[in-house]
């Protein structure tokens, strides 16, 4: 095998790593938002750990900027997507508090 190959399988597997930590870290933690945290940290990290173990394998310039350019549309999705969730839940923490306040 050639020392890219070695890369590749390390850089990915860390990157699998990453993403079983995160995972555990969904099911694990107690509430929603140290949830969030866990995974789009983790996840995130573990994406730009595959993206890296990919690089090495690619034939083309062109294939290795579309693999680079994955990763930051990723993170602005990933980011969004936090945002609304930990933005709901906020706001449904919130009106069940003043729901309680009116009783």
């Amino acid at each position: 095998m050639r020392p890219s190959d070695w890369l590749t399988m390390g850089f990915v597997g860390a990157g699998v790593l990453f993403f079983i930590a995160g995972s555990i870290g969904l099911i694990r933690l107690p509430d929603v938002l140290t949830r969030l945290h866990a995974l789009t940290k983790a996840d995130n990290v573990g994406l730009g750990l595959i993206v890296l173990g990919l690089a090495f394998q690619v034939g083309s310039l062109l294939e290795l900027i579309k693999l680079l350019l994955l990763w930051p549309l990723v993170l602005l999705a990933s980011s969004c997507a936090c945002y609304l969730v930990a933005h709901s839940t906020l706001q449904s923490q919130r009106d069940t508090e003043e729901r309680r306040r009116v009783r």
